[in-house]
């Protein structure tokens, strides 16, 4: 035998085409029969698969229940060419409550909670179909819906499902394909069908008037929906958006002003546990400062106790403070991306997705008016054969007795077909009345009755819009009623903007920042130092020592004018030397850090570059919102920015490097936004060396050593602004600095 023989067809492909043919085969493979659901039915093929396999099980609602095991047998053995694990926890979110908002599975035994827990292996669990799944395989058995070989070709599955109840809006679906991605909330049933009828009888209707009888979704496990109206419209227009969800609370007043919160409805697809301990985990963190303590007081019902730290927290802004922290508030994501009816995944809107529905709706309703109308034409065929019987009843039974060939002679004599011969020939003894000819009769003119209504409503598109009304309002009727159809999630209105202090979020704690000559900074616990005990890396020393609290925000006041601001709280620990500032924000190396203080609401800073030029500047107009920083003063060529100290007091006091000081008020500088400022003092060699703002009556202090020292009497250095000034009192600082 030769090599070619052995070895086959070889033939050269370039590596690249072959693999993207691959790669394409396994992503359309992944995208149409794994991850996106029909739109008309709402359902993935496994999904589909385990509701046929349940059906042909004959587990419908009012019959017993079996073994889980045997439906993952079937399912894998018949339909899906898949694990039995995945099989399973397909079955198993088809029955959970809290993830499904109408349950396609009722079961009995373990089937997994809200806390997280797995449901219990499929051998000791048992299931049957609900009504709504009923109401999915509806009329199944009638041509209403294709079919097509299974994996083997031994047996043959639905390509979809008839679907009467609106399944992909109402219980949503979610999933994960190659290059795309679905996620559908779940909605309520009775606002779909309110909707739906609407477009039946408008169809050019606009989205708002459906957005008005659909709200918002629907989820299973309750909750409040925040999102405001406008967004709500958009993700329905558009088929992508996001839905704002929050836990729906209480608050639970005791004596003496005391309360507590108790959390009754969570978010949807959070499990329980899982939200208890991402708080105790901030608690145990202090990130939530203004909660005592967290309760899992839960039954088969929700009940989460808040307890706060204090009777004086405002309730509303203890939960502000907690759906900011945790998962008691989510985002739910709308991405409509589903197969059309031509198999074609593409993102809907709301009103295409119900059409489409509908479409889907009349399709069957076509389907199983002609397969009515062909068992009509079935059995008034095999009726009127009959009918023959009783009017030469004795000739039939000499044909009968007599000859062998009585099929062919029948057929022949009366011109019947085979079907009405075969009919005939089966006929019992006992038929052979008087009262069963009326009766034939009777079933033929009701038979050709049927047969023409049914003939009027396939020409007749009006009526078979009628009709899907009426489906309509069976399914409403059906599943809009009673604790399954009641809306659970409340629409609520978007919230108005709750300012939570910052203590809200990190607990105060005295502190002190300390940042190096070399700009490396970081936070110490506590503000009684010993500085002399505070160690700096090799070759670095001391420069700043910032007295502040973890709540507060750092005004870093940089050479070039900018201001930029770090939350001290997310400042580096005083373990080891810190962190280099300039990795924080964007200061370039030409430039340095000239001044650093805590930020204080409603204060005024004196700020003043190197050439002796100055202003007064609002703390609350400085906050920088970026690493780039906020410019507030710009410098003259030559000069920089140099002081920024808080303008507290009635006077002004500057000293050049000539050691010449000058006083002046306060009132003669301007408030600038921005700019350079005007003439603080003039230098004719020299430049600006210090400057502060005091009160006149308590006199001009200033820091020698360790000890401070003050002049009463400043009458002599008290001038026109812009002025040179005179020498420096005896004993002030040869390094020209106040303190």
């Amino acid at each position: 035998m030769s090599k070619m023989a052995v070895a086959g067809d070889i033939r050269d492909v370039d590596f690249a085409e072959a693999l993207g043919e691959r790669y394409l085969s396994y992503a359309l493979s992944t995208i149409t029969a794994r991850s996106l659901p029909d739109v008309r039915d709402g359902l993935k093929p496994v999904h589909r698969r385990l509701l046929y396999a349940m059906r042909e099980l004959k587990l419908d609602p009012r019959s017993g229940f079996k073994k889980c095991a045997r439906v993952v047998g079937d399912v894998i053995g018949k339909f899906h060419p898949h694990g039995d694990v995945a099989v399973y926890d397909a079955l198993v979110r088809l029955a959970q409550g809290f993830a499904q908002r109408y349950p396609l599975v009722e079961g009995q035994g373990n089937f997994g909670n809200i806390d997280g827990d797995n449901a219990a292996a499929y051998r000791y669990t048992e299931s049957r179909l609900t009504e709504v799944a009923e109401a999915l395989l509806a009329a199944i058995d009638q041509d209403a819906v294709d079919f097509r070989p299974t994996y083997d070709g031994e047996n043959s599955e639905p390509a979809v499902l008839p679907a009467r109840f609106p399944n992909l809006l109402a219980n949503g679906a979610s999933g994960i394909a190659v290059g795309m991605a679905t996620s559908i909330p779940p909605h309520n049933a009775g606002e779909l069908c309110d909707a739906l009828l609407h477009l039946v009888r408008h169809k050019r209707c606009s989205l708002a008037e459906l957005v008005e009888r659909v709200p918002g979704p629907d989820f299973p496990t309750g909750g409040v929906l925040i999102e405001a109206a406008d967004a709500v419209r958009q993700a329905y227009e558009t088929g992508r958006g996001s839905f704002r969800l929050r836990a729906r609370w209480e608050a639970q007043k005791h004596g003496h002003g005391l309360y507590r919160v108790i959390v009754t409805e969570i978010p949807y697809q959070v499990p329980k546990s899982r939200l208890i301990e991402k708080i105790a985990a901030l608690l145990e963190e202090r990130k939530l400062p203004l909660l005592a303590d967290v309760r899992d007081e839960s039954t088969d019902v929700v009940r989460i106790v808040l307890e706060p730290k204090s009777r004086n927290v405002d309730p509303a802004v203890l939960m502000e403070s907690l759906f900011r922290a945790s998962e008691l508030e989510t985002r739910v994501p709308l991405n409509m991306n589903v197969l059309d009816a031509a198999g074609v995944p593409r993102v809907m809107g709301l009103k295409e997705a119900l059409q489409a529905f509908l479409d889907h709706r009349r399709a069957v309703l076509q389907r199983v008016t002609r397969f009515r109308l062909a068992e009509i034409a079935r059995r008034s065929e095999i009726l009127k054969g009959q009918m023959i019987v009783y009017l030469n009843l004795d000739e039939v039974i000499r044909i009968i007795r007599e000859h062998d060939d009585a099929k062919e002679r029948m057929m022949k004599r009366w011109r019947l077909s085979e079907v009405q011969v075969e009919a005939i020939l089966n006929m019992r003894l006992r038929s052979l009345r008087r009262l069963e000819e009326i009766e034939i009769k009777k079933e033929l003119k009701s038979l050709g009755a049927e047969e023409e209504e049914l003939e009027g409503l396939l020409e007749d598109e009006k009526r078979q819009w009628k009709a899907i009304a009426a489906e309509l309002e069976d399914i409403r009727k059906a599943f809009a009623a009673g604790p399954l159809g009641k809306r659970r999630t409340e629409i609520g209105a978007a919230p108005a903007e709750i300012v939570v202090p910052v203590e809200a979020l990190v607990e105060r704690e005295p502190v002190t920042v300390l940042c190096s000559a070399k700009g490396w900074i970081r936070v110490v616990k506590g503000q009684n130092l010993v500085l002399a005990d505070v160690k700096y890396k090799e070759g670095d020393e001391e420069r700043f020592v910032v007295p502040a609290s973890t709540t507060d925000k750092l005004l870093i006041f940089a050479t070039n004018g900018r201001f930029y601001t770090l939350p001290v709280d997310k400042l580096p620990g005083g373990r080891g030397h810190g962190e280099p500032l300039r990795l924080m924000i964007d200061l370039a190396n030409e430039h340095d850090v000239a001044a650093i203080l805590p930020y204080a609401g409603g204060a005024k800073l004196l700020l003043a570059s190197s050439d002796g030029r100055g202003f007064i500047a609002l703390a609350d107009e400085v906050l920088g919102q970026t690493r780039a920083g906020k410019v507030v003063m710009t410098p003259g060529t030559g000069a920089q920015a140099r002081i920024c100290v808080p303008a507290e007091g009635d006077a002004v006091v500057v000293v050049g490097s000539n050691r010449k000081l000058l006083i002046f008020p306060l009132a003669e500088l301007p408030e600038m936004a921005r700019g350079r400022g005007v003439i603080l003092q003039r230098y004719h060699t020299g430049e600006l060396s210090d400057a502060k703002v005091f009160t006149r009556d308590e006199g001009l202090s200033w820091k020698s050593g360790e000890r401070t020292r003050t002049e009463p009497d400043i009458r002599a250095w008290i001038g026109l602004r812009a002025s040179s000034g005179r020498i420096a009192p005896t004993g002030f600082p040869k390094n020209n600095r106040f303190g």
